[in-house]
């Protein structure tokens, strides 16, 4: 006798606006906070180990971040096609949905497994990176690209949760995997409890063993069917005609991403040649700015999930009001946030490199410069949100394509040879007001409300719902 499934939420789908926005994005933000704490708990002991260190780590975060993003497309695409199905209550295609591209991200992860560790020391010697950086960076980023399978499938399962509109359970399970890392970091970057002092590759393998915590349990809860989607073995069939149709959908968002990460490696390669502790700074301070901007991306997150759920159940009008509400929250909230980071910047910087006077006043130079953007940022988010919950990935890839790659990086060059580092710093908060711009014509032209993607695929619904029902 198989576990009864949990009807999808009611909720979502009717009532108050405001609070169906919340009741989605604050247990997503708080996870998304969880999530940041994995590189904000590595960054505090790290940071105790020097500036070498600190730049070991930082000057391979874009490189992680280009081939992860590589592969996220499926993760959006999942998210938008459960959530489109949700709406439309089909039950049969979100657990087939569910498990296709958790098949397809996991072929991913491997493949790029490989391809990053193979590389890994090619591209760190075209970076120029000094022999000291290098061998922490090397050992550091190895161990977490053996990890990605991990961290792809359960960021895989956190987008399919999101998509049937459950986020409180990838909450307990990253707080309890943050505690995880939390407790291991010291004890293997110091050697401590009878292990060695591992250095940089410890944070690395603490990471590892919580992600892998973490996605055996995403696998336990789909399996056990309680939170909208029952997975069963005869899912994982593979679907190529469906993967395909994925991959279409999902490509651009792929590319969006990957291209994105590919960007702040340039921007790596360009910070490098003003020294190490312009690298150090680079990276405290951009993991600063990525914890503000955390609630813009958790209330982008359920908006994807609350308008493609509304498009999918036929519901543009409230699915058009969904999406103004958040960007106006999200556009207030980062724009005090950004006031408050600006004071307090300093204060900030001394946190996480106590005993770095250089990289406290260059770092909190760059939070002063990209602070009074975060507005625009929090805009921009939850204006791409909406269509991508639309299936309008082509348009909101143009937007970042354009916005980093045709502006902000050769405005980056260009003001770098003139302003020093600081062109450098500028060139990111002019590139955040550009794509937020562009994003809100996207949305006021309307073309998002036409698109609908909860449709038959070459799988018969029908047939899904047979088998469904034989398993029970």
């Amino acid at each position: 006798m198989s576990t009864p499934r949990r009807a999808f939420d009611p909720r979502l789908l009717e009532g108050s606006i405001v609070r169906s926005l919340f009741l989605l994005a604050v247990p997503i933000v708080g996870a998304n906070i969880l999530q940041v704490a994995y590189q904000l708990v590595d960054a505090f002991w790290v940071g105790r180990l020097g500036a070498d260190a600190v730049a070991a780590v930082s000057i391979t975060m874009p490189l992680m971040f280009v081939l992860v993003a590589a592969g996220m497309g499926f993760a959006i695409a999942g998210t938008t096609l459960i959530a489109q199905y949700t709406g439309a209550r089909d039950h049969a295609m979100v657990d087939h949905v569910a498990a296709q591209t958790l098949i397809a991200i996991t072929a991913v992860a491997v493949v790029l497994a490989a391809v990053g560790i193979a590389l890994l020391p090619w591209i760190l010697h075209a970076m120029g990176v000094s022999p000291t950086v290098y061998r922490d960076a090397l050992s550091f980023m190895r161990i977490i690209f053996a990890a990605l399978p991990f961290t792809f499938g359960y960021a895989m399962v956190q987008a399919l949760l999101r998509g049937v509109g459950e986020v409180k359970i990838p909450l307990y399970i990253v707080a309890g995997t943050v505690i995880i890392n939390f407790v291991l970091d010291p004890v293997l970057i110091f050697g401590h409890a009878g292990f060695p002092a591992l250095g940089v590759a410890g944070a690395a393998i603490a990471t590892l063993v919580a992600q892998m915590i973490a996605a055996c349990a995403g696998m336990v809860i789909l399996f056990g069917g309680r939170f909208g989607i029952h997975l069963d073995w005869h899912h994982f069939r593979p679907d190529f005609a469906f993967v395909k149709r994925a991959f279409l959908l999902g490509y651009p968002a792929s590319i969006e991403q990957s291209t994105r990460g590919l960007g702040m490696l340039v921007m790596t390669f360009l910070v490098t040649s003003f020294g190490t502790v312009a690298i150090a700074s680079y990276g405290v301070g951009t993991n600063v700015v990525n914890v503000v901007v955390i609630p813009a991306m958790g209330l982008a997150m359920a908006t994807t999930t609350l308008v493609g759920q509304n498009i999918g159940a036929g519901n543009i009008q409230r699915a058009e009001s969904v999406a103004r509400l958040a960007a106006l929250v999200t556009f207030a909230a980062l724009t005090v946030a950004g006031g408050l980071c600006f004071f307090l910047a300093t204060p900030i910087m001394r946190f996480f490199v106590p005993e770095a006077p250089g990289v406290i006043a260059e770092g909190a130079r760059f939070i002063r410069i990209m602070a009074w953007s975060f507005g625009f940022v929090g805009l921009q988010f939850a204006l791409l949100a909406v269509l991508r919950a639309a299936g309008e990935m082509l348009p909101a890839m143009a937007t970042t394509l354009f916005s980093q790659w045709c502006l902000q990086l050769p405005l980056a060059w260009l003001l770098s040879r003139h302003l020093s580092v600081d062109g450098l710093w500028w060139s990111l908060p002019v590139a955040n007001v550009a794509a937020a711009v562009i994003a809100a014509a996207l949305f006021q032209s309307g073309r998002w409300k036409t698109r609908r993607l909860a449709a038959p695929t070459s799988i018969a619904a029908g047939q899904l719902a047979v088998e469904e029902e034989a398993q029970m």
